[in-house]
């Protein structure tokens, strides 16, 4: 198995839609890392309490749970709280996800999709894929259709996208674009000629190569020392 990376901007890139048609065509190992996010903050985790009391009550819904649009607020205007949170969540995000990893793996897929918007924000991460997939859209579609979605004016629409890598920046490291400035029939013929390379790929074979060759090697093993011990 090999890991490919799905990123795109934090907001408004479509890169939903792309997930959305990779499912269709049939990928159904796939880790949505916001998805893991809004988890791990829910009340029973471990995160949870620490987030209070770096970040106050004024962020809890009227149920318990975190007010995920009022926390990101705050950390948007002030840079060093995103830092904190990271340092409270992250840890947790990936202990989800190499367990979600561990079980694609034993269920034997070939490869899996890591949707992580961020993913060269986090640098770490980027070694371990073996393709890196970037969700393209033109910038001032990006803004409109974040000012549209959130209510947003041009200002506030732009600080957001600029408190990240820019999308043309990423454009240069991604193995595989996907331009999503077109109509929807294009990005699906883009996604289909991606996972139909996904699923031709050898790779996974090499995995699946050194894998046995550890079980050989340590079957050996076992097998000299249990003859060394009768005899």
């Amino acid at each position: 198995m090999f890991l490919v990376g799905l990123l795109g901007g934090i907001i408004a890139s479509g890169k939903s839609m792309v997930v959305a048609v990779l499912r269709e065509l049939g990928c159904r190992a796939v880790i949505d890392a916001d998805l893991i996010a809004r988890e791990v903050v829910q009340p029973h985790s471990k995160a949870h309490q620490p987030i209070l009391r770096y970040f106050g009550t004024e962020i809890l819904l009227e149920n318990g749970e975190i007010n995920c649009e009022a926390l990101g607020n705050m950390i948007f205007s002030q840079p060093e709280k995103g830092q904190l949170l990271n340092s409270i969540t992250h840890p947790e995000i990936l202990k989800e996800m190499l367990k979600q990893i561990l079980k694609y793996f034993v269920l034997g897929y070939r490869y899996m999709i890591l949707d992580i918007p961020l993913l060269f924000e986090t640098h770490g991460l980027t070694k371990f894929m073996r393709y890196t997939v970037l969700v393209y859209c033109d910038p001032l579609a990006q803004r409109a259709w974040l000012m549209r979605q959130n209510e947003l004016d041009v200002a506030a629409a732009d600080a957001r996208i600029s408190s990240q890598i820019p999308l043309e920046e990423k454009l240069q490291w991604a193995t595989h674009i996907i331009d999503n400035s077109g109509d929807r029939e294009s990005t699906h013929w883009q996604v289909l000629r991606l996972h139909t390379c996904l699923e031709d790929s050898l790779d996974f074979l090499w995995a699946w190569l050194a894998v046995g060759v550890a079980v050989a090697g340590l079957g050996g093993l076992v097998f000299l020392l249990l003859r060394h011990l009768i005899s």
